[in-house]
């Protein structure tokens, strides 16, 4: 109890909780409703996904960005959205790599059928009636990545990132469809007299199947039931009897009580009674599975009936006949195949792990234990496979292989060489272009590490497992062509001096001369001429005087007497001025005398140079001369000093030339680099670092003093000075030894056994890859190695061993006595034997090595006849009569009646039982005949030779005479193939036949060059070929010719300007040309001596004038003056001083000349200095290099292609175009060409190389006729340049000889047999022949003899099936029609298919309504076929009969069809209006418009239809005429009705009303009438002078239409 107080106070705080509670309740709810709100307002969005990163393969990783989202769009914090709900954002992926591209590839399906395009869309059945010739259609293909190895499907990411992925639909057409196409119905089937129902049928065959979504064939059957009378009279029925056999039950054993104890059958007691006892051959042991195949023999049953013709059942006594037709039977019990159990699974055949994500496989057999009889289940599967993977890290790396190669072999120029000339033979060096081979194997490739440790050559392997192209094994070489060097010419001879001016002077020493080297040899064979020739001399000195005269002085006064100032100064052997103490004393005297003419003394010139001397070379038997001369000038006055006489104008010495016999050093070519102990010091002395990893060596050569004409001398007559060296440093050729690979694996020697006792041999291999140079050791011998094979098994050969057949085994007797009520042990029944597999040593084996070997076994049953007493017994048959040898005989062989069977007249008939057989005699005569073409023109093969390396056809020709073949085939008498052997013949003819030779143009050999074109400066020399045979047959072309048949080649040439030059010699005195000879001075006369000299030569020797400049030449004869005793006398002017090379014209030149005799008056004498501007190209000129083209590519003389040398010439030429000395442009330091000559290539070339052919392949048939063998032959080197071409022929072929073949063949199937019924279930056979052909059964085929076509291919079941005759009322299947033509499918008369389609048909024949519902469909068949034809179809029609017609559709063959033509576009039959006649009094008429009747007329409309009929107005309204029909069709109105047809207007209805258009036209015509007044009006009122002319109007024109009315 509370007091109140508290019960107040706790009222309060109950009200206060209430509240509190109340609010505590709304802020969860409002914080349940943002969080809800909250999370219906953030939502996750993930970003695409990112490239695939990572390890290459599965291992890669994906990622991507995933934000949180306000649902107005804003991004918010994460925490925002749900974590539960977040997407993930990273991924397992695959990352392609570039190395994939050869794992993963498309993988593309053929393309579908085409379909209609909506089909392929799901848009429903398309209209046929919209198709006109074609339809649009869409084929699909299936387009998947897969795995390359093992073909299992992958992410299409994968390829895409190789290839973009193929198209996987495409656009196609589809012809219209096509209904079925049938034939005309046949004529309905004659109906037989009698009484009762009847039928009747007609058939028809399908031509064409129905095509892209036609309609299917139509029934191809009718019946009908015949005009017969009614229903037979009771008891007057004509009914035909048939005796129905049912099926064979199956095989059954019979039950023990069924049957007694009969000494023809064994029994199998055993212990439980209601066991079924199995009949067995008594050599069977009775325990179960005793062999593979325990043969049981069984029964079974069928049943008989008796058919009405009108298909019921009748007494089985109406039926019965003489044979009545077996019920029971004996059978074999059927057993299954019977296997072993599966063997053990074989090794994964991945054995080794290389990158490849493919499986291996493993496999597992089992063997046949028992075969299938009886019917039984067949064998199953005997070998199974699986894919089978192993742990990758376990597995080694598979070996990879790639290709290898030797180094090259020499460069041979002998085998271009041939090709060019196939009698050419070497004759020395030959070098230029050639071929060089090497060996290509493949090897297993080394890891690097592993490689670069061991240094080993990896040993060869098949070239099947390298991958890829194989390097090339051949290639063009060039050896470089020796080339002599080019020295210039020699200089003249030197000063006598000492050996060496060291040694003491002594009298004698040596004039010498050099020439230097203008062009170093090349090659091996490179030589290089002396340089250097001396003579011997007497009195040699090493320093002489030099003296220069200065002018005359006087002695007194200006003339007289004089001297001259000698300055003498001493020089070396080399030129240099030395010491006068040097010089041989005394030295030569200061000064000299001489004499200055005075006024009246006779004047004469200088002295002359000494002339050339008139012999080069001195000998023992005479000196030579030279000569000097000098002329008056001016004669003397008087009391001069007289001129000196003739005599005294001339002076002559003796020249003690040098001797003719040159003396100089000759050398051997060096010998080769050998090791030697002067090395240090010859390296010391050139300089030689040594370096050379195979080390320095020293190369000697003999030196051997030569005197010109006579030979070798001895040494001391050569001045030792110029000896050149013998001894000279080398570099050591590094020693190669031959390095061989290893020996190859030894071949395989095979695993399973071998027939045949055949010798095996296995081999191995290696291949030089470097050979053996410069001392190294040389290659084994042996390359290639053969053994024998060891521990070879042969393959026992087995053989099926049958017994003899076992007793006839019948129904059992209880069984045939309760079916067929008789107790006699006769009839059909089976018998059995034992098969036994044996070796070919006649041991037992396991039947499953005979099955291995043979096709199929024997066979185990046979059937077999116990005779019965009442049938006909016979004498066993007996041997054929002998055959005469003569073809076209017979031979019989006869058999006789046995027993009561004489007696009996059924056994008598020799049609059933025939007692006498007749089989023509063999005939030995065999006919050969030729057939098939004339094979090719073979060459006789040739040997292989090694021809320095390369393996070359040695004798193989590739023209020439030859042999074709053509096979023959043997055949008896009558056609049939037989063995060659019996024609005595090879299996071929043989016929000589010619392959003409391609012969190549050929060219002459070079001609020698010819000189130089030009005697100074640039020219040309020319050599040249000619034709000699012009090419024919194929052969190389020759080049371009010109029109004398010759090709030329030039190269510039250059001859020095100033190395010969003209001189004039021994001028004689100036002959006055004065008649009166009384004055003796004035102008004359003089002549010379012109001749072309060396100016190299210091003396100055003649040559022959053709080396000179003919346009140079100066002439023999020139003008002179005698001055006169009064007259100054001049001296000759001197030369002109030398311009500047600027050529600058304020430049003077300046030449001088001086007073050798003054006059006698006052008068000055002539200047005596002259002076002129340097003008270019006239006395000044400059001078600059000139460079040729390069010439052609020039080639040894040995070498026909290959490297050469291009060079050009360099010559110097002045401003005026003129040459110049080359010592001009050398003074003036001008800079030369870095080039004058630069490598160059000749194409060599080559004519195709080829193998030689193969061995002929086996004949491509095993036996018949129509077999070829080819062998082949392949491009070793294909052409090069203008080479010969590669033969398109790289394959032969010739026909094999025919052999005669042997084939088993099938028969045809028998007519059904049903053993004693007339209708039901029975049997057909087929026999199985041996027939001998020659290749194609499809020809004559004639039966042989069993044996010669081997063991039967085919089992049992093929030679017999089931089959069925229809009973009276059954229904009946027709045989099937004849294959129809081959039919394209085509469009507008194209096909667009190259395999056309013929179809068949069979149909059912109905003998009773009451059965029409059992019978079975009729049946279409269609093959695809080649060879069609494109039909089309068309609509035929009759002509109209009261509006009907036929219709049919006809094939463009002219048969009738139904189907085909399209149904749019059938005629219609019967003929109506279009649009109909609802006109009132208006019908259809004949032409199919529609007319009037007769008393109203047709009024038409525009478009050619009835508008509506009007009643016909009397005959006196001349207006009706106008608008009813028969004024229409008046003649005379025929045309213009024609122009207006058409045109006519109607303003009424047909209801009389007038038309809407007759007031429109109304008010029309009332506006224009307003109009046209308003216009008169404007134009007729006279118009004020400010207003212009009205704008002209258009004339309107009204329409008249004819009618009267208007």
């Amino acid at each position: 109890m509370f007091p109140k107080g508290n019960l107040a106070v706790t009222h309060w705080v109950w009200g206060s909780m209430s509240t509190l509670l109340l609010v505590l309740s709304l802020s969860l709810c409002h914080a349940a409703h943002l969080e809800g709100k909250k999370d219906r307002q953030f939502i996750w969005k993930p970003g695409p996904w990112g490239r695939c990163t990572g390890a290459c393969g599965p291992a890669g990783v994906q990622s991507r960005a995933v934000w949180c989202f306000h649902v107005e769009g804003w991004t918010s914090h994460p925490s925002s959205c749900d974590e539960s709900h977040q997407p993930a954002q990273e991924r397992s992926c695959f990352r392609v790599c570039d190395w994939h591209r050869d794992l993963f590839q498309w993988e593309v399906s053929e393309w579908q059928r085409c379909v209609l395009a909506p089909y392929a869309i799901g848009e429903g059945t398309p209209r046929a009636a919209q198709c006109v010739t074609a339809q649009h259609g869409l084929q699909r293909r299936s387009v998947r990545c897969v795995q390359t190895l093992n073909r299992t499907a992958v992410a299409d990411g994968i390829c895409e990132h190789f290839a973009h992925q193929p198209p996987t639909e495409q656009a196609c057409l589809i012809p219209c469809p096509r209904d079925c196409v049938v034939s005309e119905f046949s004529a309905w089937s004659p109906c037989h007299a009698g009484c009762g129902q009847q039928l009747q049928h007609r058939t028809r065959a399908a031509l064409a199947p129905p095509l892209f979504g036609g309609l299917p064939c139509p029934n191809l059957t009718e019946s009908r039931a015949c005009e017969t009378p009614g229903s037979c009279p009771r008891g007057e029925e004509d009914y035909t009897f048939w005796l129905k056999v049912g099926p064979w039950s199956q095989c059954s054993l019979p039950h023990f009580k069924e049957f007694n104890l009969s000494a023809r059958t064994g029994l199998d007691f055993t212990s439980d009674p209601k066991e079924r006892v199995a009949f067995r051959h008594p050599s069977y042991k009775p325990h179960h599975h005793s062999k593979p195949w325990d043969l049981e023999i069984g029964y079974q049953t069928r049943q008989i009936w008796c058919t009405r013709s009108d298909g019921r059942h009748a007494m089985l006594s109406l039926c019965m006949q003489d044979s009545f037709p077996l019920t029971v039977q004996s059978c074999l019990m059927p057993k299954d195949c019977e296997t072993s159990e599966w063997s053990s699974w074989s090794p994964c055949s991945k054995t080794c792990h290389s990158g490849s994500l493919s499986p291996g496989f493993r496999s597992r057999s089992r063997n046949v234990t028992h075969l299938a009889i009886g019917g039984g289940k067949k064998c199953p599967q005997l070998l199974e496979k699986e894919a089978c993977i192993a742990q990758r890290e376990l597995l080694p790396h598979c070996p990879r292989y790639s290709w290898r190669t030797s180094e090259w072999k020499e460069c041979q120029v002998s085998l271009l060489l041939e090709q060019q000339d196939p009698h050419w033979h070497a004759t020395g060096h030959v070098c230029g272009g050639g071929i060089q081979t090497r060996e290509v194997y493949c090897a297993q490739s080394m890891p690097a590490s592993s490689a670069q440790k061991t240094k080993e050559v990896s040993r060869p392997v098949e070239k099947t497992l390298c991958l890829g192209p194989a390097p090339l094994a051949s290639q063009l070489c060039s050896i470089p062509c020796s080339t002599d060097c080019i020295v210039s010419s020699w200089s003249a001879w030197g000063l006598c001096t000492p050996e060496s001016c060291r040694d003491p002077p002594g009298r004698k020493g040596f004039r010498t001369r050099q020439r230097h080297v203008l062009t170093e040899p090349t090659g091996p064979a490179g030589y290089c001429p002396h340089l250097v020739e001396s003579i011997p001399c007497e009195d040699p000195l090493c320093h002489q005087w030099l003296v220069s005269e200065g002018i005359c002085i006087p002695d007194h006064g200006k003339c007289g007497l004089g001297h001259r100032v000698l300055k003498a100064t001493c020089r070396n052997d080399q030129g240099e001025d030395v010491s006068g103490s040097l010089c041989p004393a005394p030295p030569p005297p200061e000064q000299m005398a001489c004499e200055i003419p005075c006024r009246m003394d006779c004047v004469v010139s200088e002295w002359t140079k000494w002339s050339a001397c008139s012999q080069s070379c001195t000998n023992k038997n005479s000196d030579g001369k030279q000569s000097r001369s000098r002329i008056v000038l001016a004669l003397a006055g008087e009391g001069g000093k007289p001129c000196p006489p003739s005599q005294a104008l001339q002076e002559y010495r003796v020249c003690s030339g040098h001797s003719c016999a040159q003396l100089f050093w000759e050398t051997s070519s060096w010998g080769p680099c050998l090791e030697g102990t002067l090395v240090p010091s010859l390296n010391a002395t050139i300089g030689w670092t040594g370096e050379a990893p195979c080390g320095v060596g020293i190369q000697t050569r003999r030196a051997f003093c030569v005197k010109s004409h006579v030979g070798q001398v001895m040494a001391k007559r050569c001045p030792d000075s110029t000896r050149p060296e013998t001894v000279r440093p080398c570099l050591l050729p590094c020693r190669k030894h031959c390095i061989v690979t290893p020996f190859s694996e030894w071949t395989a020697c095979p695993r399973l056994c071998q027939t045949g006792n055949t010798t095996i041999k296995q081999s191995r291999y290696r291949i030089v890859i470097q050979e053996a140079a410069n001392g190294g050791q040389e290659c084994p011998d042996t390359l290639y190695e053969e053994r024998e094979c060891e521990d070879i098994s042969f393959c026992p050969v087995y053989r099926w061993k049958p017994q003899k057949w076992g007793p006839c085994v019948l129904v059992p007797e209880s069984v045939r006595q309760g079916l067929m009520g008789t107790s006699e042990a006769c009839g059909k029944g089976l018998q059995t034997r034992v098969i036994s597999c044996a070796s070919d040593d006649n041991q037992l084996a396991d039947t499953t090595e005979c099955l291995k070997q043979k096709n199929g076994m024997p066979p185990l049953v046979q059937e077999c006849q116990v005779p019965c007493r009442d049938d006909c017994t016979f004498s066993p048959w007996s041997k054929f009569t002998p055959c005469s040898g003569i073809c076209d005989t017979a031979r019989s062989r006869r058999r006789q009646l046995t027993g009561k069977s004489r007696k009996k007249e059924r056994c008598q008939d020799e049609d059933t039982y025939p007692l006498v057989e007749t089989e023509p005699c063999p005939c030995d005569v065999f006919i050969p005949q030729p057939y098939g073409n004339w094979s090719a023109c073979i060459l006789p093969e040739g040997r292989k030779e090694s021809h320095r390396g390369l393996m070359v056809p040695g004798d193989t020709k590739e023209c020439g005479e030859g042999v074709r073949f053509r096979a023959i085939a043997c055949s008896d008498k009558n056609g049939r193939p037989v063995d060659l052997a019996r024609c005595d013949s090879s299996g071929y003819i043989q016929e000589r036949c010619v392959i003409p030779c391609p012969f190549d143009c050929k060219l002459s050999d070079w001609s020698s060059w010819g000189s130089c074109s030009s005697s100074c400066g640039i020219g040309v020399r020319i050599r040249s070929k000619w034709l000699k045979e012009k090419p024919y047959n194929g052969g190389r072309p020759c080049p371009k010719l010109d029109l004398k048949n010759q090709v030329h080649e030039a190269v510039p040439c250059y001859n020095e300007c100033n190395q010969y030059s003209w001189v004039v010699e021994h001028w004689s005195s100036c002959k006055i040309n004065n008649e009166l000879r009384s004055l003796r001075c004035g102008e004359g006369m003089r002549s010379g001596t012109i001749r072309c000299v060396n100016t190299a030569d210091m003396e100055g020797g003649a040559v022959d004038s053709i080396l000179c400049n003919q346009h140079e030449k100066p002439p023999d004869t020139q003008s002179c003056s005698l001055l006169c005793p009064n007259e100054c006398v001049m001296s000759n002017w001197g030369p002109w001083s030398k311009c500047p090379q600027s050529c600058d014209p304020h430049t003077m030149q300046r030449r001088t000349r001086h007073l050798l005799r003054p006059s006698l008056s006052s008068r000055t004498c002539p200047e005596d200095s002259q002076v002129r501007p340097c003008l270019l190209n006239e006395n000044c000129f400059q001078v600059q290099y000139n460079l040729t083209e390069w010439s052609t590519c020039r080639l040894s003389e040995n070498a026909t292609c290959g490297q050469g040398v291009r060079t050009r010439l360099l010559s110097c030429v002045r401003s005026d175009g003129k040459p110049a000395s080359m010592d001009h442009c050398e003074q003036n330091n001008l800079e030369k060409p870095p080039r004058m000559s630069m490598k160059c290539l000749v194409e060599c070339v080559v004519n195709c190389q080829l193998s030689g052919w193969t061995a002929w392949t086996g004949c491509s048939q095993t036996c018949g006729s129509g077999g070829h063998m080819s062998r082949t032959r392949f491009i070793i080197m294909p052409t090069q340049g203008e080479g010969r071409p590669c033969p398109t022929e790289l394959t032969q072929q010739k026909t094999c000889p025919a052999t005669p073949c042997y084939s088993w063949v099938l028969g045809n199937w028998s007519a059904c047999k049903l053993e004693g019924g007339d209708c039901g279930e029975g049997v057909q056979v087929r026999s199985l022949s041996c027939v001998v052909h020659s290749g194609s059964i499809a020809h004559t085929v004639v039966p042989v003899d069993d044996s010669l076509c081997g063991e039967l291919p085919f089992p049992g079941s093929v030679l017999k099936q089931l089959c069925s005759v229809p009973c009276p009322g059954d229904c009946q299947l027709t045989q099937w029609s004849d294959w129809s033509t081959c039919e394209l499918t085509c469009i507008e008369g194209r096909s667009f298919e190259s395999m056309g389609r013929q179809s068949r048909s069979r149909t059912f024949i109905v003998q009773s309504f009451e059965n029409q519902d059992s019978c079975p469909r009729q049946v279409l068949e269609t093959r695809p076929c080649t060879g069609g034809k494109c039909y089309h179809y068309t609509w035929k029609a009759s002509l109209w009969n009261n509006n009907e017609r036929t219709v049919w559709c006809q094939r463009s063959d002219g048969i009738n069809v139904t189907g085909g033509c399209s149904p749019q576009a059938r005629p219609a039959a019967i003929r109506q209006c279009s649009p109909a006649c609802r006109k009132p009094f208006s019908y259809c008429t004949q032409g199919g418009v529609c007319g009037c009747e007769k008393g109203y007329t047709e009024i038409m409309r525009s478009n050619g239809f009835l508008d509506y009929c009007m009643k016909v107005p009397d005959s006196e309204d001349k207006k009706a005429d106008v608008k009813n029909l028969s004024g229409k069709n008046r003649p005379v109105n025929s045309k213009i009705h024609d122009i207006f047809k058409g045109w006519s207007l109607q303003p009424l209805d047909p209801d009389g009303r007038v038309k809407i258009w007759v007031y429109g036209v109304s008010g029309g015509g009332f506006l224009i009438m307003i109009f046209l007044v308003f216009t008169s009006y404007l134009v007729c009122k006279k118009p004020k002078p400010h207003q212009s002319t009205p704008p002209q109007q258009k004339p309107l024109t009204l329409a008249y239409d004819g009618d009267l009315d208007m």
